[in-house]
């Protein structure tokens, strides 16, 4: 008896383990698939694109349209608009969501669960481009439609509830001792966050610095109605859309894919060197909320 037991529960264990395993080779071929078609479509011909066909695979490989890319849509100038908002938008978020996060998880004023729970509650409320005329209107009444500064704040602002979750949620898994040991000491309030809450939210802060930069690096909306009236401030994102409109009579597909794989490559990059950290401030820092 026992051991039919056993091989019922085994069997069972062993479907429950294919079930899980086609899932997951289901949800990664319709992850990965998109990339896989975009980088194997940047080397072929517009006419192959434009024809379609399930042959991901180009008739001849195109090297000249990464070239080509490079040239129409100006990706140094790009490239380097892209990097300053990103990096902006990086700075701005690590700075208010490690403070915003420390002050929540240690400070002590009135309303405080309050004001949590309403920011908190944002987090599942997105009105998306709806909000990017107001926005603008607002820059132009105060002269920053043209500037950097308005894109990147306005971009750090995108996901900062969610990052405040995080970093507060990592800040109640430290022991508050540490907190005690250092008032004791004579250290004040901020003198606290700066020496000792700063380093321990390293892979917190981390997660933020890569979730926010990618962030920015992608945004598109936002930043092609701030540049409409200045080109010269377009990120890369922008530029790379403008591509579809350099070819003759037809849309260029096969450059904006050449130009598509050469925008995201540097956001891998930065993702295999930080995914340790990501990986770890994300699991911790969501452990309390």
């Amino acid at each position: 008896m026992g051991r039919e037991v056993n091989r019922v529960r085994s069997k069972e264990y062993k479907i429950n383990r294919c079930v899980i395993y086609i899932f997951l080779v289901g949800l990664t071929v319709l992850t990965i698939y998109p990339i896989i078609y975009i980088f194997f479509g940047s080397f072929k011909e517009n006419r192959e694109l434009v024809l379609g066909g399930w042959n991901i695979l180009p008739q001849k490989f195109v090297i000249s349209n990464y070239t080509d890319a490079w040239e129409m849509a100006n990706f140094a100038g790009y490239t380097f608009n892209s990097v300053i908002l990103s990096i902006g938008t990086m700075i701005v978020a690590l700075f208010v969501t490690s403070m915003a996060g420390y002050c929540y998880a240690r400070g002590e004023f009135p309303c405080k669960e309050l004001f949590y729970n309403l920011m908190i509650a944002f987090m599942f409320i997105n009105v998306g481009s709806i909000s990017l005329r107001p926005l603008f209107e607002l820059a132009v009444k105060v002269h920053l439609n043209q500037s950097r500064v308005t894109m990147i704040l306005i971009s750090a602002a995108g996901s900062q509830a969610t990052f405040i979750f995080l970093v507060r949620g990592y800040m109640n898994t430290t022991p508050k001792e540490l907190d005690e040991a250092a008032k004791i000491d004579g250290c004040g309030f901020f003198h606290i966050y700066w020496k000792i809450i700063l380093p321990i939210l390293k892979p917190v802060l981390s997660a933020v610095a890569l979730l926010s930069f990618r962030g920015g690096w992608n945004e598109y909306i936002m930043p092609m109605i701030f540049t409409m009236s200045n080109p010269s401030l377009r990120p890369l994102t922008v530029g790379v859309v403008s591509l579809r409109n350099m070819g003759d009579r037809a849309a260029a597909w096969n450059i904006m894919f050449a130009g598509s794989v050469i925008s995201i490559v540097p956001i891998i990059i930065l993702y295999m060197f930080t995914s340790k950290y990501f990986m770890e401030g994300m699991t911790v820092g969501a452990v309390k909320g």
